[in-house]
């Protein structure tokens, strides 16, 4: 059988929803910035885990193609997008179930290592609520940023989280 890539790389914090706008409920490292098709391959990994997605809003900065809205599993998912309003390392999911869930974006380029770290970091069920913006500006500081260390694999780094998903 050949080998299939995960449909989504994601880290999530096995908690109920953030408390507010800042915290974030896990991590996301999308393998491109091509907007509209990672959107779908994510919501359609996180549907059966929240509920149905019904909106994403994403800030502008970080992708060349912003989509009015994408298709999941034969349905119509609104995408928005905000500048000043969301933190420019993260998206915002709206779920029937779930509700409001943040997510770190992990930029495409990063290296497994720093990845890692920053995936590990946002979907840790203890220590203090940071954004998105923090903690890419942690692993810039401590690391030398987010690009840092290429090559490798999550298991090669000793990646156990029990919330992640398409590892």
């Amino acid at each position: 059988m050949p080998f299939r890539a995960p449909a989504a790389r994601l880290a999530l914090k096995s908690e109920s929803p953030s408390a507010g706008p800042a915290e974030l409920d896990g991590a996301w490292w999308p393998p491109s910035r091509d907007l509209p098709s990672e959107l779908s391959a994510l919501a359609d990994v996180l549907d059966p885990l929240w509920g149905q997605i019904t909106r994403i809003a994403v800030n502008p900065r970080s992708w060349p193609i912003l989509p009015p809205r994408i298709f999941v599993n034969g349905r119509v998912v609104k995408v928005g997008w905000f500048t000043s309003e969301l933190d420019p390392h993260a998206i915002l999911l709206l779920s029937r179930i779930a509700g409001r869930r943040n997510l770190l974006v992990v930029p495409p380029e990063t290296g497994a290592p720093a990845a890692a770290r920053l995936m590990a970091a946002a979907s840790a069920e203890t220590g203090p609520p940071m954004t998105a913006t923090a903690l890419m500006s942690a692993e810039r500081t401590d690391h030398g940023g987010p690009e840092a260390g290429t090559g490798g694999a999550f298991l090669s780094y000793g990646w156990t989280q029990q919330s992640a998903v398409g590892m």
